[in-house]
């Protein structure tokens, strides 16, 4: 069982709202796109979107035996996944302007490999306790479980597809950095009331979609 068309919609929206302003994963990419090569930065892309299909994969199997097993978990988790979207877009609100002004600047790293920085790409993904997080409350409201009548594959599946949509809506962004490094980030630098814009109209998308999630309005 495919999920609804509504869901993937709001999973690849709620993705590009939260990859619209920079971040840490951004300046990750950054670092290693100026501090070393572009295919460093590729690489580094490449590990930090592995990382979140893993995530998706561990997230997958750890719950979807649970969905269709009890319904109470299912509205639970959906209440719960509800509230932190409205926490995650009244943050991006909350520290607009703040996180604007910080500085885009990317550090000089160490030359590695090219398997080495995918490797630490995936762990940087797999080890940061906000993205496993995330991943735990964000995607179960998007589940269909029909009221436990749905198998557990059927919805590992659902989690397998809308996993993956997280870390592939970032992977563009990513590549435009790794691609084009100090020039990138040099703009964004300077383009401070855009990204401030950027971070209210994500933080609004991802309100939007949680009273939506909650009231059920579309």
């Amino acid at each position: 069982m495919m999920p609804h068309l509504d869901a993937i919609f709001a999973v690849a929206l709620a993705g590009f709202a939260l990859s619209a302003t920079p971040g840490p994963s951004m300046l990750y990419v950054a670092s290693r796109s100026i501090g070393q090569s572009q295919s460093a930065g590729l690489a580094s892309a490449l590990g930090l979107g592995l990382g979140g299909v893993l995530l998706a994969v561990a997230t997958a199997f750890g719950l979807a035996t649970v969905f269709a097993q009890f319904d109470w978990v299912v509205e639970v988790l959906r209440v719960v996944g509800s509230a932190y979207l409205v926490w995650l877009g009244v943050d991006m609100i909350r520290t607009a302007r703040k996180s604007s002004q910080l500085s885009l600047e990317a550090s000089e790293v160490a030359r590695e490999p090219f398997h080495r920085i995918v490797w630490q790409g995936i762990l940087v993904e797999l080890l940061n306790p906000k993205t496993v997080l995330f991943f735990a409350l964000f995607l179960p409201p998007f589940i269909d479980s029909g009221a436990g009548q749905v198998s557990a594959e059927d919805v590992r599946l659902q989690f397998l597809v809308l996993g993956a949509l997280v870390p592939l809506t970032a992977v563009p962004s990513d590549i435009v950095v790794a691609v084009m490094g100090s020039t990138v980030t040099r703009a964004l630098s300077h383009q401070q009331r855009l990204r401030e814009r950027l971070a209210w109209v994500g933080g609004l998308i991802l309100i939007g979609i949680a009273v939506n999630l909650f009231a059920g309005v579309v």
